[in-house]
């Protein structure tokens, strides 16, 4: 279930000289010069990878999830948020920073894995102020910290949603285009765990994945994507990367995907299927409220956050026409199980399914060992799954059925 918040005293907020919002990578302006961090109204500041005004993908959504908790809170996102957008570099990161602490911003959110560096550094360099780095590793015990999550869950779900697609469709292989591949654990977990939820219910897929070596390429995403569906016979493509280009050329191709960070229907209407999503205001309106309401006790209060599908922090986005008709009650059996923390993906235990006439689907949790690609046992059959720290920071092996390409 999502996570409770404590209530909070209602803010009366004074209205500011101007709206700020900084669009360029590593804007220096600032409309207040002589504000300092933690005076006047409480003030909430964001990195990010691309464009706020995106209408989808992964900037998209983290932006939806600020704003929406902010309302929540009683603070207007259109005088208490100041943006420095389209940053990828560190040395924007690290002028960001400055950008947004000298416009006295009292938490600072980055939401790109790469901007880690920069931010631990900024975090030493202004201790007044609280620094929250997205999917990163790294904190201090005062005012730096980390949040992600178990969205490895939501992929090995749109797994399931793309292994009955193709079982429909007479064709075991899938494809993948990914950021990064073994080198990130975040992207390693997903793969795999799409993986998984594939061949639970097609025990002979191959996903095959294709590697762009960046968050954000959508050139590479699109050919990388034609690829995978010329080269390779791909029948559905997923993703872990930031554009809807994978779901554009699938449906350009006449096959299917499933897209990543928010629902990407609209997109592709003829060919999505489902998205694994980041449902960031869970973590947002906690982390906002605490630096309003004790700011001095942050760390302690709310620490490293790894939330999952139990905290309603990820999922994903609704099943649309183009699934098999049956899928929604495969996803609700598997999602009662991750939910209630009875199973895990990264276990030695392994699912399996009946369905009966009526559509209704019953789990079958079977003892196999988990083995990765090069026939090695991660994990014994029955055993225990994988802790947290390592899917988040160590994972660096595909299981057996990805195929890698380009890793």
């Amino acid at each position: 279930m999502m996570k409770k918040f404590l209530s909070i005293l209602a803010v009366t907020a004074l209205a500011l000289a101007m709206c700020l919002t900084f669009a360029a990578c590593g804007n220096e302006e600032t409309a207040d010069p002589g504000s300092e961090p933690g005076n006047g109204d409480f003030k909430v500041g964001a990195i990010y990878i691309n464009s706020q005004n995106d209408t989808a993908g992964y900037t998209y959504q983290h932006h939806a999830g600020i704003t929406a908790a902010m309302n929540e809170l009683g603070l207007n996102p259109e005088t208490d948020l100041i943006i420095v957008d389209e940053v990828t570099d560190s040395a924007a990161v690290s002028a960001a920073c400055d950008t947004l602490v000298e416009a006295g911003c009292d938490i600072i959110f980055g939401i790109s894995y790469n901007y880690i560096d920069a931010m631990e550094e900024a975090a030493a360099a202004y201790p007044a102020v609280i620094f929250s780095h997205a999917t990163g590793n790294r904190a201090n015990e005062t005012n730096f910290n980390n949040y992600s999550g178990r969205i490895y869950q939501a992929h090995y779900l749109s797994g399931i949603t793309a292994g009955l697609k193709s079982l429909e469709l007479g064709n075991n292989n899938i494809g993948f285009v990914s950021a990064y591949g073994t080198a990130n654990a975040e992207t390693c977990s997903s793969i795999n765990a799409f993986t998984l939820g594939a061949q639970s219910v097609n025990p002979q897929v191959q996903v095959h994945v294709n590697i762009i070596g960046a968050w954000e390429n959508e050139e590479l995403e699109r050919s990388l994507t034609q690829d995978l569906i010329t080269t390779y016979g791909c029948c559905v493509i997923a993703q872990d990367c930031d554009s809807a280009q994978p779901q554009l050329t699938a449906a350009e191709n006449g096959v299917f995907g499933c897209g990543y960070n928010s629902d990407m229907t609209s997109a592709a209407p003829q060919a999505h299927l489902t998205a694994p999503i980041w449902n960031w205001g869970v973590y947002y309106q906690l982390a906002i409220e605490s630096a309003m309401t004790d700011p001095a006790n942050f760390i302690a209060d709310v620490g490293n956050y790894y939330g999952g599908l139990a905290d309603g922090f990820v999922g994903i986005s609704p099943l649309s026409d183009n699934c098999v008709a049956a899928t929604q009650g495969y996803i609700d059996a598997v999602s009662s199980l991750l939910i209630s923390g009875e199973w895990d993906v990264f276990s030695g235990v392994k699912l399996t399914y009946n369905i009966a006439e009526d559509g209704t689907v019953t789990v079958n949790q079977n003892d196999a060992a988990l083995i990765d690609a090069a026939g090695n046992p991660i994990i014994a059959a029955g055993g225990a799954p994988i802790a947290d720290e390592a899917i988040a920071a160590s994972m660096n092996y595909f299981v057996q059925g990805v195929i890698p390409h380009n890793n």
